[in-house]
């Protein structure tokens, strides 16, 4: 009787957020008992892994900060789970700071939790803790006696979550899922489910994503989710520094690829708030001796350095070898490092510009274009970059080139002023920097450039 009292009230439970937030009718929703497979029975192959498992998930509970994840992800909360999935998402996600976020995950979770409901009381298979006449690593015995084990809750909100964010932030899908996994393997540790609970749990987590896909509602939130986390991750440059001048090369064709680069729908300029911040200082600095700001690029989306690296892997497409890269052969671009397949531009906090004179209306000459591949780029060619003292010493250029004196002085200008607020250079490209404490080290954002 206690059992079917529980069920009812989940039911009638799942049965009333439906008309309030959810993305799905119950109609809508996949029947589990229809699309998992039984768990396996007593003496079986699979029920002897699920033994070996349990005994693996005891040792477990030995490691400390093992175990205190897995009572942390015991918590049956929206709050404790986004939590614990934050760090591996990037971004804190709560109701305050990113609301469209947990809009998302909230009515997702609403709508998708009942599914768990009708295969708990079909198979009303018996917890591991249970079998073994154990307890729970995570004291929750008596809140899970007489449940169904079959399958987990836990592990369906966690992967269906995981799955949301990834969806969100493909930047850091490896860290999210490989974090959504561990969850899943906490309910091994706990005593609380057979491991053939939990890899059920990630398949249906994974019918009730495709169901959730199919929601007009749900991809408009997904809209909003992708927008809200854009903006809190880039601001667009000229928002945060207004007398800056853009000339977005990879929104047009004179580029070293000849053409538009794939994710930039705009010509714009999006950074960090952090490394923008930081250009506006630079900015205001150089504005009291006559200079503005000129972007060539900030932001750049991964598809975009995907495009380059399928450019150069394309050895017969020369057509803009004289302009960027005469002194070459395309064949050595990858070797020799100018086209990579990660770029810091993608994290967000990397700039390439130049200076614009304000008293003569033009470009500051610096002895060398943007994205020429070759020494001249190099902030030490024809002198000292530390120091600012001009050499002349022009020995590593192919083709004998050489910048003036006042051409490398202008160099140091540019250089000095983004050093004195927080940039880092590139010992290649002397239109390069990196603002040095940036936010995002590790993630390689895809949202395109409009």
């Amino acid at each position: 009787m206690k059992r079917i009292v529980i069920l009812l009230l989940l039911v009638l439970w799942g049965t009333a957020v439906f008309s309030q937030e959810t993305y799905l009718s119950p109609t809508e929703l996949p029947d589990l008992v229809k699309c998992l497979p039984a768990p396996p029975q007593k003496g079986s192959t699979a029920f002897k892994y699920d033994v070996e498992r349990y005994k693996w998930g005891k040792q477990q509970r030995g490691d400390t900060e093992r175990m205190e994840m897995a009572r942390g992800d015991a918590v049956w909360t929206y709050e404790a789970l986004l939590d614990q999935l934050s760090p591996a998402f990037g971004l804190s996600i709560s109701k305050e700071e990113t609301p469209e976020i947990w809009t998302l995950l909230e009515n997702s979770l609403l709508t998708i939790d009942p599914i768990r409901v009708a295969p708990k009381a079909y198979f009303h298979r018996i917890r591991p803790f249970e079998y073994f006449k154990e307890t729970t690593s995570t004291g929750e015995d008596e809140i899970l006696r007489g449940e169904g084990s079959y399958p987990s809750g836990h592990t369906i909100r966690s992967w269906l979550s995981a799955q949301i964010l990834a969806q969100l932030n493909p930047a850091r899908a490896n860290e999210i899922y490989a974090r959504a996994w561990a969850y899943g393997e906490s309910r091994v540790i706990a005593g609380a489910h057979w491991q053939s609970d939990v890899d059920a749990s990630r398949v249906a987590a994974s019918i009730g994503y495709s169901a959730l896909q199919g929601s007009p509602a749900f991809q408009e939130q997904v809209k909003k989710a992708q927008e809200e986390l854009r903006n809190l991750v880039l601001v667009a440059v000229t928002d945060v520094v207004p007398d800056v001048i853009l000339e977005i090369r990879y929104y047009g064709t004179y580029n070293f690829v000849g053409g538009r680069i794939d994710g930039y729908e705009a010509p714009l300029a999006y950074l960090t708030p952090q490394a923008a911040d930081s250009l506006k200082a630079v900015s205001d600095d150089l504005a009291g001796k006559g200079y503005r700001l000129k972007v060539y690029d900030a932001y750049r989306p991964q598809k975009g350095v995907d495009h380059f690296v399928r450019w150069a892997a394309d050895v017969t497409d020369t057509r803009m070898k004289p302009y960027f890269y005469s002194d070459l052969d395309k064949s050595v671009l990858f070797e020799q490092e100018y086209i990579m397949e990660k770029s810091g531009h993608t994290r967000g906090s990397t700039v390439d510009l130049t200076l614009f004179d304000m008293n003569t209306g033009k470009e500051l000459d610096m002895g060398g274009t943007f994205d020429w591949f070759g020494p001249e780029s190099h902030p030490d060619f024809c002198g000292n970059p530390e120091t600012g003292e001009y050499t002349g010493d022009n020995s590593k250029s192919p083709a004998g080139r050489s910048i003036t004196a006042e051409q490398f002085s202008h160099r140091m200008i540019l250089r000095r002023a983004m050093l004195s607020h927080g940039f880092k250079p590139l010992d290649t490209e002397w239109w390069h920097f990196t603002l040095r404490n940036e936010p995002f080290p590790d993630t390689y954002f895809t949202f395109p450039v409009k």
